[in-house]
């Protein structure tokens, strides 16, 4: 698992944005709700995001997201806030599992598909936290450094 953090004040920021997943979120869903959410952010401080830092985002959320779907049961809720100097994402899924990297390679040496996502995610966040739910499952929350 991803050495964990504190991330920031989970108060209500302006521009901060919440976003509840319709029956069955996408990972596309997700990429278009992370970019609107920063898009409006930078449009009302004047500022520019980093366009290679966004992307860093898209695919951080595409990751939970995914891995959410193929391996916890589906997408229970999704949550964005663009905060000061990044952008949190939480992806709540229905497993009490906690997310593991597995090795690229079998037993006899074999490459393997997948496996790369929460490597990935572990890698562009900055904060990465996993709590267990109430009603059970899991949400798992990321920071990634928009500058």
């Amino acid at each position: 698992m991803c050495e964990e953090h504190t991330t920031e004040s989970t108060l209500r920021r302006p521009g901060a944005q919440r976003t509840m997943p319709p029956r069955s979120c996408k990972p596309a869903d997700a990429r278009r709700a992370v970019e609107r959410a920063v898009a409006e952010r930078f449009r009302t401080t004047c500022t520019r995001c980093d366009p290679a830092a966004l992307d860093d985002a898209l695919l951080v959320v595409s990751e939970l997201t995914t891995n959410a779907i193929l391996h916890g049961g589906g997408v229970t809720d999704f949550r964005v806030d663009v905060l000061g100097s990044g952008v949190r994402v939480s992806v709540c899924d229905r497993s009490d599992r906690l997310p593991v990297a597995r090795d690229n390679a079998d037993l006899l040496r074999r490459q393997r598909v997948g496996g790369h996502g929460w490597p990935i995610v572990c890698r562009l966040a900055r904060d990465v936290r996993v709590a267990e739910l109430p009603a059970g499952g899991k949400c798992i929350t990321a920071v990634v450094p928009l500058r």
